[in-house]
């Protein structure tokens, strides 16, 4: 077949396989092998078969190529997360994970209701899913979904089985972290404020704070953590109660950037200056509150979009048989913005 009685067959029709055999002077057989890069096929040969198939604008039939791998290219996405603060961006690293293999993600959110998750499990199933990620809606151990007859990786929130294979945030450094940049930045009487005494992440937070604290030399301003709600209500009220406990305090971990931002404003209303005399860090890098605080505030970034990526990547290896079991831990990092400086 010549490049004359190939270019025309892609004015209104798919190409075919075929066509692209030709153009690249191979068998159909070695055009199939290279474009699903199977073995047994040169380097030379596979890249010239790429060539000929992107000339060509080639773009095989999904459900054809599903019924010879026994897959469907698709991957499922179940959260309980009703505002996405957590699972879009791990969504985001997912996506980008699987971009490159050309899998295409479904996301259901359960809204944290048991008979709506196994609703949209049985749907996904029933589309014939490769596998499945699972994000909790916060980062404590959630219950198994057991045997389904496809992969499943859990991010964010870990299965409370061990046979599973979760990756999660290391929400221990992420306090130890928070608290070492404000002991790098000379301050002495460091506060904690944190959330919900009920989430394993606040004493967790807390446990890397007071770690870094002692090996420091230092004691908690205020005398105790000072646990509460995730909110920045609560953030201005614990604010009041350690200035009247501990007027001297020059630093404030708050266990996440909504009570950081509570933290900023009952400083600024007791007229303490931000950073100058009072440095506050937050928790969660969430951008809509982070950047538009007054000032910009500093934050611990637990990396979701990277344990998203990773969480893809544990999945992608465990549809191709290699499938892990346990905890993966993932390290954050501290985005330092204007609410944090060296004390003068």
């Amino acid at each position: 077949m010549t490049l004359d009685e190939v270019v025309p067959a892609r004015r209104g029709r798919a190409v075919t396989l075929r066509e692209v055999a030709a153009r690249a002077g191979v068998s159909i057989a070695t055009a199939s092998k290279a474009l699903n890069n199977r073995q047994h096929v040169g380097a030379a040969t596979r890249l010239r078969v790429q060539n000929a198939a992107e000339e060509l604008d080639f773009s095989p039939n999904a459900m054809a190529q599903g019924m010879v791998s026994q897959r469907s290219g698709t991957v499922g996405l179940l959260t309980s997360d009703l505002v996405g603060r957590f699972s879009i961006p791990v969504m985001r690293g997912v996506e980008d994970a699987f971009g490159s293999e050309k899998m295409s993600v479904l996301l259901c959110d359960a809204r944290g209701d048991r008979l709506r998750e196994q609703h949209h499990l049985r749907a996904l199933i029933s589309r014939r899913v490769d596998g499945l990620i699972v994000v909790g809606a916060r980062p404590d151990p959630r219950h198994s979904l057991g045997h389904l007859g496809v992969p499943v990786v859990y991010a964010y929130a870990p299965s409370d089985d061990p046979a599973d294979m979760s990756v999660v945030v290391d929400e221990q450094a992420g306090g130890r972290m928070a608290v070492e940049h404000l002991v790098t930045c000379g301050r002495r009487r460091i506060a904690h404020i944190t959330g919900d005494p009920s989430y394993g992440a606040s004493h967790d937070r807390a446990a890397g704070a007071l770690g870094a604290l002692s090996d420091a030399g230092l004691a908690l301003a205020g005398g105790e953590v000072m646990y509460g709600s995730w909110s920045e209500a609560w953030g201005r009220g614990a604010t009041r109660l350690l200035l009247d406990r501990d007027p001297d305090l020059d630093a404030v971990f708050a266990g996440s950037d909504q009570i950081a931002r509570g933290v900023l404003d009952a400083l600024l209303e007791a007229g303490r200056k931000v950073p100058e005399e009072v440095s506050v860090i937050g928790y969660d890098n969430w951008e809509v509150l982070s950047l538009d605080s007054r000032p910009p505030l500093t934050t611990v970034d637990p990396g979701l979009e990277n344990l998203g990526r990773v969480a893809a990547l544990r999945l992608a290896a465990a549809i191709e048989g290699r499938e892990g079991h346990g905890v993966e831990i993932q390290a954050g990092r501290v985005v330092t913005r204007s609410s944090t400086a060296p004390l003068h």
